[in-house]
């Protein structure tokens, strides 16, 4: 075996693998570029401070609303023509926001693409799936993750920028349009080179049915990780907010604490996911969730760059098994509904950890460091439940 055929083989780089990780690049890149900042866009165009918690309200629950909707599809169309559908959808978002410089339009706007990640992850699992054998599985989630972290850290830095140079409406704006522009060109470029899977018909319509074939294992998994999405979520929008208005970090430098985030990220990615397939899940899955809960906690005490930038580097270690979680997932959910139990696991947790969103513009307009301790205490119970009922599969 060659030196190429052995990369290829250790990270599982089949050919509608290769084509999935190139429309990760395109699709985040745009994404990132603009959605990183649409606290301060809102702010921008008159929104207040419960605004912004809507927005991260609306984001969660409708990632919930959409998780299973984007199941179905993937099973029933097949998660080649699935995306096509995913990707006009938030094409549909970003014109709305272009042409409609309104804080209320953003928010409908972010209704449409917002929906993305919700809509594609079951298609996008359902094709790891099939792509790759279950030995191989949590390297190729790995593999997906990682590239999209490319994204992550250029885009907030390429639409810090735009800000910097032509303001945040303008800048933001722009952006809007660049993600539209890379959008179309994603479009065309996953339809020539993802393998159609040949799959399509069978699909659950009831999510009730579902939750049948869900494993008492799978939903100890999903209870931990509604906590730690607590942890996550009460915070998250107002962490630019913190970061910027609070303690006058810069626009371009919050791009590069997100950059030192992914950077973070990626570093791990790729020997966790070798030794994840040939070791207990467990451990790597309960150092997430500790990081997870720390996050919130050091943020707390962090008033210059280079503490938020020591905060920004334990966020990026809250991937460390991020890819070995959604492995677990595909590994317990049944052979032939992949696709729709990703979409019911991610509907349940998802409709909960809203309420947690919606809470947070509350818990921060009584007090930043209530918001915070909140979020660090949820992300407490959750990793203490898993550490207790977790269970350790080995790869």
């Amino acid at each position: 075996m060659s030196w190429r055929e052995r990369i290829v083989d250790f990270f599982g780089l089949r050919k509608s693998i290769v084509a999935l990780l190139f429309m990760a690049v395109l699709v985040g890149l745009g994404e990132k570029m603009a959605e990183r900042f649409l606290p301060i866009y809102l702010l921008a165009l008159g929104g207040g401070i419960l605004s912004v918690g809507f927005l991260n309200g609306m984001d969660n629950l409708l990632s919930a609303l959409y998780s299973f909707p984007g199941g179905y599809l993937s099973d029933r169309l097949g998660y080649k023509r699935a995306l096509i559908v995913f990707n006009l959808v938030a094409m549909t978002g970003y014109v709305i926001v272009i042409l409609f410089p309104h804080w209320l339009a953003v928010l409908v706007g972010a209704a449409f693409f917002l929906s993305w990640s919700a809509l594609s992850l079951p298609a996008t699992m359902s094709l790891v799936s099939r792509a790759l054998p279950q030995q191989k599985r949590t390297m190729g989630v790995s593999l997906i993750s990682l590239v999209r972290r490319i994204p992550m850290a250029l885009g907030p830095v390429i639409g810090g920028v735009l800000i910097g140079i032509y303001g945040e409406k303008t800048g933001i704006r722009l952006a809007f349009g660049v993600a539209l522009l890379l959008g179309i060109v994603s479009l065309v470029f996953q339809q020539v080179m993802i393998a159609d899977d040949g799959n399509r018909g069978k699909a659950e319509t009831r999510p009730s049915r579902l939750w049948r074939f869900m494993s008492p294992d799978l939903r100890n998994l999903l209870v931990s990780d509604i906590l730690i999405r607590f942890a996550e979520q009460i915070p998250y929008a107002f962490v630019v907010i913190w970061c910027i208005k609070m303690n006058g970090i810069s626009a371009v430098q919050f791009g590069l604490l997100t950059t030192i985030e992914m950077v973070t990220a990626m570093l791990v990615y790729i020997p966790v996911a070798w030794l994840a397939d040939r070791t207990g899940k467990k451990p790597f899955v309960l150092i997430t969730f500790v990081n997870f809960t720390l996050f919130p906690l050091f943020l707390l005490f962090s008033h210059t760059f280079w503490m938020m930038a020591a905060a920004f580097v334990i966020r990026g270690l809250k991937e460390f098994g991020e890819p070995t979680r959604k492995a677990l997932i595909m590994d317990l959910a049944p052979e032939d509904q992949k696709a729709g139990m990703f979409g019911l696991y991610y509907l349940l947790r998802d409709i909960v950890v809203s309420g947690a969103a919606f809470a947070g513009g509350f818990l921060w307009q009584f007090s930043p460091t209530v918001n915070l301790l909140t979020a660090t205490a949820c992300g407490l119970l959750g990793t203490i439940y898993f550490a207790i009922r977790g269970r350790d599969l080995k790869g």
